[in-house]
């Protein structure tokens, strides 16, 4: 099977799963002016892939355009998961003068240039997306506000490829993974965020205690294991 085939099948998979999980937070939302995501009429889906640092834009389902960008450094990782694009702004000479925000709810993460292109093609930001200028400047031309942005980092979903150890004041997609499962247990009773916040903590101590495990601010393997996060082929 060829790698174009293998990241159709893992675009569909992750879209089916993720729609889900984004549906439900929007049904939950309270907030009326939050964006909505079925307002979005784009027949175009980008997914960005952090392991080999390729930004694919499919169009109606089939593969559009092709880029080689930079992603996250493993102590400032992109958001993984399926977000929207919900702003579109000029911004300044360091960022190529453009700019794709995303809906991630812990962080300030997009698409944008930079006046580094000798680090496109690593791992080298602090969690947004770097294009070259020239190429961010192309696709912001013609990706609307609403389009959906699958970032993918591993065959783990928002876990990307390994089990990360977390402890207070960190963010990231794995935090924000783990609310939604404890969310489906009853023990989280918030919108996730992907913050280990004093909340998530009091959470993390209830789920401890339930389960007879030691009480303790870090998630290590034993709290992964107790509520059914292994990562298996």
């Amino acid at each position: 099977m060829s790698k174009f085939k293998k990241l159709l099948i893992i675009l569909i998979s992750i879209l089916i799963v993720e729609a889900i999980i984004i549906y439900c937070v929007y049904k939950s939302s309270s907030n009326k002016n939050a964006f909505n995501i079925n307002n979005s009429k784009s027949n175009y889906i980008i997914l960005v892939d952090v392991s080999s640092n390729n930004l694919i834009v499919f169009k109606d389902g089939i593969q559009f355009k092709l880029y080689k960008v930079a992603s996250g450094k493993y102590n400032t990782p992109s958001p993984l998961g399926t977000w929207k694009i919900i702003k579109k702004d000029n911004w300044g000479d360091g960022f190529g003068g453009y700019w794709m925000g995303f809906n991630v709810p812990w962080g300030k993460y997009g698409i944008h240039g930079t006046l580094f292109p000798n680090s496109i093609g690593w791992n080298s930001s602090h969690g947004c997306i770097r294009m070259k200028n020239s190429e961010v400047s192309e696709l912001y031309k013609f990706i609307p506000y609403g389009t959906t942005v699958i970032v993918w980092g591993g065959p783990y979903g928002n876990f990307g490829n390994h089990l990360r150890t977390l402890k207070p004041g960190m963010t990231g997609s794995d935090v924000y993974q783990l609310q939604f499962i404890l969310q489906s247990r009853g023990y989280y009773n918030s919108k996730p965020n992907g913050i280990y916040n004093d909340y998530f903590k009091s959470v993390v101590h209830k789920f401890q205690k339930d389960n007879s495990l030691p009480t303790s601010d870090t998630i290590g393997y034993s709290f992964y294991s107790k509520l059914g996060v292994k990562l298996v082929d």
